[in-house]
């Protein structure tokens, strides 16, 4: 259903474009970094400061083949996004971020059923595959409980990059998390 007649409050969904870059950075910023993304719960900014990303990993998500920025928007605002990379019978799921003042509403349900939908529908793929730092256990947790199984496969979190945060622990680390699509 195009903008135009999509009904007060419904959530539409879409492909970022290169012009919604500017958009998208401080909406994922705001989610995840800084005083403003306490205001919801998937802040990190007591383990991570610094960025969490900027126009150029947003271009690189919405150019690259095989991967697609899903915008999600509501009443012609962009509230929300999650990154859809193609990896053979996987898709990975990432970047996901909804405005910390919409966190808790349900959206974030939502968004992944309909995520999960693009990717069996558009590339036929069996499984979502994710990464979490493996100390967030409530963000874990909400994964779980939409069907996703920890892996126990860890891969070493980035330090000394700043492109993805200051570290203020030492031991951070990326979980594998999978579900199986029915």
């Amino acid at each position: 259903m195009d903008t135009a007649r999509r009904a007060a409050g419904e959530l539409g969904y879409r492909d970022a474009t290169e012009a919604d870059v500017e958009a998208l950075v401080p909406l994922v910023e705001s989610a995840y970094r800084g005083d403003s993304s306490r205001a919801g719960w998937t802040t990190e900014a007591d383990i991570l400061q610094g960025q969490r990303t900027d126009p150029e990993g947003v271009r690189a998500v919405i150019t690259t083949p095989g991967s697609k920025l899903l915008t999600v928007e509501r009443d012609g605002a962009i509230v929300a996004c999650c990154q859809l990379e193609h990896r053979g019978d996987a898709a990975y799921f990432g970047m996901f971020a909804v405005s910390p003042a919409l966190q808790g509403a349900g959206l974030g349900k939502q968004i992944i059923a309909e995520a999960e939908r693009i990717v069996r529908a558009e590339w036929g793929v069996t499984e979502m595959h994710m990464t979490v730092i493996s100390v967030r256990d409530e963000l874990i947790a909400f994964y779980e409980r939409r069907g996703y199984r920890r892996t126990g496969r860890m891969t070493p979190f980035p330090y000394g990059d700043e492109r993805f945060g200051l570290p203020q622990r030492d031991d951070l680390e990326f979980e594998l998390l999978i579900k199986e699509l029915g």
